[in-house]
């Protein structure tokens, strides 16, 4: 958006042979501009608000010949949900797919969030499974979405928050809680609230740059802390040694590459390696006794 301080007002000029007869007119850096009125006072009093706008000191943009406060306040008008569509829209061609797919998903969690007051939709997993692989995936585009999806989506457009609302700390703190908390309600992993954060706060900073904030992002110095995340460990969820071994066996008789998935997935549970780790393992690297897996 290009601004420039060169602007030059001309008499109201009046044109009887259209519906609204009185322009206003005015060129900034050089290009002229003009907007229409059905009374000439409408008019004169238009001209001197621009007037008094311009002699204050604050620039007007070259393309729409208004002033940058106008350009924000149409800007700030644009809901939460368009501008992260734009934001997909202008990025998505540049961006590696993980890259997508944090973004995807971190906007798919925080845009429920962005909603008027009181606003909850009857089903949640349908609003993000829309959001995240339609209104977020620029790929998906090229076909329309389903009934379901496009009625979530619909729902969306009608209750999402204006811009402007979202340099209100308490609705961006609603935003950024909802970034801690799976679509079930229970709590989402530290580093999975960190990767989105990090990705809505880059939203919000192309968004600065583009005129929709008036000066830095309402995220900058907003007093907001991540709840912390107990790390216990789900008895339920891990394996025991004894269910290992009988996973392991199962696995190392398989043909083919049997003994060799065998000796991958031993390393990762007995060695706690990494993938990457294990597949540029060399013998050379361990320690093998006589029998069992060694060090």
């Amino acid at each position: 958006m290009a601004m420039s301080y060169r602007v030059r007002f001309w008499e109201i000029r009046e044109r009887p042979d259209r519906r609204k007869g009185f322009e206003v007119r005015r060129t900034v850096n050089g290009r002229e501009k003009s907007e229409s009125f059905l009374t000439k006072g409408l008019g004169e009093s238009r001209r001197a608000k621009l007037m008094t706008v311009a002699r204050d000191g604050e620039p007007f943009d070259t393309q729409s010949g208004l002033p940058a406060s106008e350009i924000r306040a149409l800007k700030q008008r644009t809901t939460w949900y368009v501008l992260a569509r734009k934001y997909i829209e202008q990025r998505w061609d540049r961006t590696p797919g993980n890259t997508r797919r944090t973004l995807a998903d971190a906007l798919a969690t925080i845009t429920p969030a962005f909603v008027e007051p009181g606003a909850v939709h009857r089903a949640p997993r349908v609003l993000r499974r829309a959001l995240y692989s339609w209104a977020f995936n620029k790929n998906a585009w090229k076909a329309d979405p389903s009934d379901e999806w496009r009625a979530a989506l619909d729902w969306l457009q009608r209750h999402s928050l204006p811009v402007s609302e979202l340099e209100d700390p308490d609705v961006l703190r609603r935003g950024l809680d909802a970034l801690c908390r799976k679509v079930d309600g229970t709590a989402a992993a530290a580093k999975t609230v960190k990767r989105k954060k990090a990705a809505v706060n880059e939203v919000f900073g192309v968004a600065v740059e583009r005129g929709y904030f008036a000066a830095q992002n309402p995220l900058n110095g907003l007093r907001w802390t991540a709840p912390e995340v107990a790390d216990e460990v789900d008895p339920d969820c891990v394996p025991n040694p004894a269910q290992v071994a009988r996973l392991l066996a199962a696995v190392k008789a398989l043909p083919g590459r049997g003994p060799h998935l065998y000796a991958f997935f031993g390393c990762m549970y007995y060695a706690a390696m990494r993938p990457a780790e294990v597949i540029h393992l060399q013998k050379s690297q361990c320690r093998l006794p006589a029998s069992g897996w060694g060090c």
